[in-house]
């Protein structure tokens, strides 16, 4: 059976793809750690109960383009491959979904407070980390430049994760809770 340590971390370095060192805490690695995060929430989300079947195909979409920009982000640009991400598809695709789910449901015109029931509680935290991840990735923008599309697509990640929240509340009848 092969080991699964390789026990080459254990000083505080890490490997980028083609096997180039870097610290640990290198904002790529960092940035990764995020939308591993990111990604691991979103397939919680993908078998929590009452979670609408109509998300989960998106969820999955998300879940596999995440990983392409981990990949994407961990190789160094001399060595980075052209392969194709999906993430223009992939925006305008959410970006349908959430028209069509906001021209269904009453518009508060309030921030509202991240609460209403387990589902969309989680909905809330998964927005938070996109929010973070994508954060994460303008940092490692400065220095290490990362494809406008996959940008685009972080930002509209955690809008997605927003309207999902609304409507799993108007699913659940449970009224967002508004601040004000």
């Amino acid at each position: 059976m092969k080991k699964i340590y390789t026990k080459t971390g254990d000083e505080g370095m890490t490997s980028l793809r083609g096997g180039v060192r870097v610290p640990k805490d290198d904002i790529r690695i960092e940035a990764n750690g995020t939308i591993d995060l990111l990604n691991a929430l979103i397939g919680k989300l993908r078998v929590m109960p009452g979670i609408s079947d109509d998300w989960k195909p998106y969820l999955q979409d998300i879940q596999k383009e995440l990983m392409t920009v981990m990949s994407h982000v961990a190789t160094p640009e001399d060595k980075i491959n052209p392969r194709l991400l999906h993430v223009n598809e992939l925006t305008e695709r959410m970006e349908l979904r959430m028209d069509e789910v906001m021209a269904k449901i009453e518009e508060h015109g309030h921030f509202i407070v991240p609460t209403g029931s387990i589902a969309s509680a989680e909905i809330h935290i998964a927005r938070t980390i996109a929010r973070q991840a994508e954060r994460r990735l303008w940092t490692v923008n400065r220095d290490y430049p990362i494809d406008s599309s996959v940008m685009r697509f972080m930002n509209r990640l955690s809008d997605f994760l927003f309207v999902m929240t609304k409507e799993q509340l108007q699913k659940e009848g449970i009224a967002p809770e508004d601040w004000k």
